[in-house]
């Protein structure tokens, strides 16, 4: 087994079954997001588009639900990012990468307050919420002009978006609550957060090197490669000789398994560079879905298993760009699948 060599299709088969996105789920949306490791979700709808294309039978109103019960969560975590995970992720995650954001902040805001100005702040912000969620605008005039909303208070009190700001329905995601009263206390360290990141992390996008495990989370490998060492692993090599690991028993499809057309959302985490080993983005499309210069991206659809071109959705219609020819049979997968784009949006 660890002589295996797995070619680019495998690892792309595997990405496709572990995201959902070769057959789609059935469970829960806590079991679904901690199956995929999260969704990003700086774009409120791409959690729904994400989701719509994972969850069999998924309907706009059971994510705005859950946010609403609290069993899924948006909070700013991996890379600094805001991800939709399970209530029962968050804690984890948040302790996991809250060192390393607060070091990567410091290094990039040098003439900022000091730390013990950002913990006062956070001190008063956090005395205030325990009257409950506080908008951007009333979170900015507590903590003064000078300060302002980036100056670091995100990083020493954990904030989560609460609805119905951050939804479908209300996209402006500026309502906030302290975590510790919208979840409950913290109830995991720093290291066992570490180590359900990286079996987050295979069990949703492995087999994988450890240094793409690192870039997911925005953690140094040193930290990726001490959890690993505490987790039983099976091996591979990929074509280059470079040695992937992965959990025992997490599924690896038949390359040759048909992959069924999908739509995914702006910043899709399965096209990140993390997951360039997978081929599920080809190279030479790269600059046509995100952006170098700026923070940018589109949607996108697969065919076979990669993206093939971009959607939009405007004026009541579905509009499609490929990238290249597209047969008939491809095209009638691709509407009866933009279906479901289109009853979101209804």
């Amino acid at each position: 087994m660890r002589d295996r060599v797995l070619t680019q299709r495998d690892l792309n088969r595997a990405l496709l079954a572990r995201q959902l996105l070769l057959k789609r789920g059935g469970g829960s949306l806590p079991r679904t997001l901690e199956r995929v490791a999260g969704l990003q979700a700086q774009y409120a709808p791409s959690m729904y588009i994400g989701l719509a294309a994972r969850l069999e039978g998924f309907e706009r109103d059971q994510l705005t639900r859950a946010l609403e019960r609290r069993s899924v969560v948006q909070g700013t975590l991996l890379r600094t990012t805001v991800h939709l995970v399970s209530a029962g992720d968050y804690w984890p995650f948040a302790l996991a990468v809250r060192r390393r954001r607060r070091e990567s902040w410091l290094r990039s805001h040098r003439d900022a307050p000091s730390s013990a100005a950002r913990a006062a702040s956070a001190k008063r912000l956090r005395a205030r919420l325990r009257g409950g969620p506080m908008r951007r605008a009333e979170i900015q005039e507590l903590l003064g002009s000078d300060s302002g909303w980036t100056n670091g208070v995100g990083l020493w009190l954990d904030l989560v978006r609460v609805p119905p700001s951050g939804t479908w329905e209300e996209r402006r995601a500026d309502l906030y609550a302290a975590a510790e009263d919208w979840l409950g206390p913290a109830d995991a360290t720093a290291e066992a957060g570490i180590e359900l990141l990286v079996r987050r992390y295979l069990a949703g996008f492995g087999p994988a090197r450890p240094t793409d495990v690192a870039d997911w989370g925005g953690l140094p490998v040193a930290e990726i490669s001490s959890a690993l060492d505490r987790i039983r692993l099976r091996r591979f090599r990929d074509e280059d000789g470079q040695e992937l690991v992965d959990l025992p028993r997490a599924p690896l499809p038949d390359p040759e398994t048909p992959a069924p057309v999908r739509f995914l959302p702006v910043w899709d985490a399965t096209l990140l560079v993390h997951a360039r080993r997978t081929g599920i983005l080809p190279e030479r499309f790269r600059t046509r879905v995100f952006n170098p210069r700026t923070p940018h991206s589109v949607h996108t659809f697969l065919v076979d298993g990669a993206v093939a071109g971009t959607w939009s959705f405007k004026a009541s219609r579905l509009r499609l760009e490929p990238f290249g020819r597209l047969d008939p049979a491809t095209r009638r997968e691709l509407n009866a699948e933009g279906e479901r784009i289109a009853a979101l949006h209804r």
